[in-house]
């Protein structure tokens, strides 16, 4: 502003184009960094200090170690402080490092079409990996279209082959337990043209 007013432009245009009031501006101009921010810098320092002394610390650990060194708060403010500035220990949960999911593995041989016009003419694969306390757990499941039920599942573990490579690629009843079938429903009991 004191710039502008030196080049010559009048005061209350330039603040009526900054979209400025004159008393807030002033009261920065006397102040321009406010109590609170510099209160939480001043935390933040002592939770760096901690945490660069001891890494492993969690926030709780280190506002205790803040505290101690002089600089109040409550628990939340710093673990706000620290979900900010991404001071975790190093025990913590694993973080995502921002990845996305890669290309598709396969064509998409269903064009994105979910749905059969009758029984076993379109089956859906999917498996899921669990970590266990023995290792990974491995889990196949097809589901019928039609019918929207599953209709064969098969786990697989450490020492197993993953379910789906065991499984023919033309069908899966294979290598897979197929489950029985389920009760019949009239409504989408419908005989399928042979093909």
């Amino acid at each position: 502003m004191k710039e502008l007013a030196g080049d010559g432009v009048p005061v209350t245009v330039a603040y009526r184009v900054l979209k400025l009031a004159r008393q807030p501006y002033y009261r920065w101009l006397d102040q321009p960094v406010t109590d609170a921010v510099l209160e939480e810098a001043y935390r933040a320092n002592a939770l760096f200090d901690a945490h660069r002394d001891d890494p492993e610390f969690g926030y709780r650990y280190l506002a205790d170690e803040a505290r101690g060194a002089g600089a109040v708060m409550a628990d939340r403010t710093a673990w706000r402080i620290c979900r900010d500035n991404r001071w975790w220990s190093v025990f913590g949960k694993k973080r995502a490092k921002g990845r996305k999911a890669g290309p598709p593995v396969h064509d998409d041989l269903v064009r994105r079409e979910f749905t059969a016009t009758c029984a076993n003419r379109l089956w859906l694969a999917d498996i899921t990996e669990h970590a266990t306390g023995e290792g990974k757990l491995d889990l196949c499941a097809i589901k019928d279209a039609f019918s929207n039920r599953i209709v064969g599942s098969e786990p697989g573990g450490p020492h197993r082959p993953s379910p789906c490579r065991t499984a023919p690629r033309d069908t899966p009843a294979g290598t897979v337990r197929m489950l029985p079938p389920p009760l019949r429903n009239s409504a989408r009991d419908q005989t399928c043209p042979a093909s």
